[in-house]
């Protein structure tokens, strides 16, 4: 496995990439768990993406199967990262800047704010004040807002989900 290859794994879990690489050379899990000090369920939970890859083991199965130094360990960094991005789609905007009466057909808590970004857009800028306005051009980014506007106001039906 040469680093520049990791690209293609970017983003996936060190443990299934390791898992494949096992198999590919019929090396069986627990023999070569045992090998490098590892507990068979500890290194079965790591190969099976429940659990994430120490620096210090890493190292031990790189040196082990002969992998550039570092190689698994960028890879639990990559998946780290993808983690933590998909950690930041889940947010909202500020509700506190937002009136709850502008939402009045649906529970302002539970809107699902990415997928229903048109029929907010449109909301907001239909019967929103400037700073609920402000607020959502900020939350999705002014390109976003401007694409959803150009469409016109109503080119599907505007109505959010009812997700009471």
């Amino acid at each position: 496995m040469v680093i520049q290859g990791l690209l293609k794994y970017k983003g996936i879990h060190p443990g299934i990439v390791l898992e494949r690489e096992l198999k590919k050379r019929s090396i069986k899990q627990r023999p070569f768990a045992l090998s490098i000090n590892e507990h068979p369920q500890t290194f079965n939970a790591i190969l099976k993406g429940r659990r994430g890859l120490p620096i210090p083991l890493a190292l031990r199965i790189e040196k082990e199967l002969n992998f550039p130094e570092g190689s698994l360990a960028v890879l639990q960094t990559y998946y780290d990262i993808k983690l933590e991005k998909s950690k930041i789609k889940e947010i909202s905007p500020t509700l506190s800047k937002l009136r709850k009466s502008l939402f009045w057909d649906t529970n302002i808590d539970k809107i699902d704010w990415e997928r229903q970004y048109k029929a907010v857009i449109r909301r907001v800028f239909e019967r929103g004040n400037e700073e609920e306005k402000k607020e959502v051009e900020h939350f999705y980014g002014m390109e976003k807002v401007q694409a959803v506007l150009r469409e016109g106001p109503y080119p599907k039906p505007m109505r959010l989900q009812n997700q009471k």
